[in-house]
């Protein structure tokens, strides 16, 4: 049976579990979570959007599981419409370098303290901002690619996001001074009507169709990309979940992967998630407020 933490879990009033196990003493949760990692010495961290909410990107869900707002640009609709593509890189244009400029926060610091120090393994994101790597983080396996990269769907030439950002700029210079207001993953808030003479930039090399290096809504995650998270999830003596609903299949496979294996499944998360029903213990909290606690109490140097 799960014991649920709620609140910060650090302070010493008392608070109310949500859980099933009745009130607990919130002093317990982080020398809890401490022993764990203490004990196993191959934990697998699974990370999601809400890690980085505090660097100032916004989540797709809220504390209860439900979407925000509209529903993401699928891969399928992207490849086969040309207004689609148009639509995305309009609204990419605006609203990725807000991403481009976000910083670690305190939680992507902590777990790369942690990792380096010993008491954690390899780290699978959901999220495609690249600030665990940023952070000091090693072995990161970007389960959904990374969006700094963009590919051309046809001769599969790579190229940095700020070079094709130059560009979208250089072919939509009225777009150059647009507000709009920031939505995951560099997305931005654009009138429906505002991207009609939007002009989208072909690949340099071969005038194919360029694609961001991520894996869509609809889309599935590379074979060999997903091997190797199963792979980390099947090696691990336990794994902690930090900042994700697990409402996806790509990431909730993986702990109900380890819980089937009879290890242990932690997790830092302010709202509900999918795994509940496996989870060991849970922490509902915000990462960046418990993890640099947890680093300081196993004692892990600063990265």
């Amino acid at each position: 049976m799960s014991q649920i933490l709620t609140g910060l879990a650090l302070s010493t009033e008392p608070i109310e579990s949500t859980g099933s196990t009745g009130s607990t003493d919130p002093a317990a949760a982080l020398p809890a979570l401490a022993q764990l990692l203490r004990r196993h010495r191959q934990v697998v961290v699974l990370t999601g959007a809400g890690i980085s909410t505090a660097s100032g990107i916004p989540d797709y869900r809220d504390d209860a599981g439900v979407r925000r707002g509209r529903l993401p640009i699928q891969g399928d609709e992207f490849r086969r419409s040309a207004a689609a593509r148009q639509r995305y890189w309009a609204r990419s244009m605006l609203g990725w370098p807000r991403l481009a400029q976000a910083a670690p926060n305190a939680a992507h610091r902590a777990l790369a303290q942690l990792q380096q120090a010993g008491y954690l393994g390899a780290i699978v994101t959901q999220n495609v901002d690249g600030l665990h790597q940023q952070a000091g983080s090693g072995e990161v396996i970007e389960l959904h690619g990374s969006i700094h990269a963009v590919r051309c769907l046809a001769c599969a030439s790579v190229y940095p996001r700020t070079q094709i950002q130059q560009e979208l700029a250089r072919c939509n210079p009225a777009f150059t001074h647009l507000q709009a207001a920031p939505l995951p993953d560099g997305d931005a808030q654009l009138e429906p009507e505002a991207d009609a003479a939007f002009h989208v930039p072909d690949c340099p090399a071969c005038g194919g169709v360029l694609q961001p290096d991520v894996v869509f809504f609809g889309d599935g995650v590379p074979a060999a990309r997903s091997a190797q998270a199963e792979a980390a999830a099947r090696a691990c003596d336990a794994m902690l979940v930090v900042g994700s609903s697990l409402m996806v299949l790509s990431g909730f496979r993986l702990p109900r992967m380890v819980a089937e294996a009879g290890k242990p499944v932690a997790a830092i998360n302010r709202g509900v998630t999918r795994a509940d029903a496996l989870l060991s213990l849970k922490l509902q909290a915000d990462a960046e407020a418990v993890l640099p606690r947890l680093a300081a109490l196993l004692g892990a140097p600063s990265a």
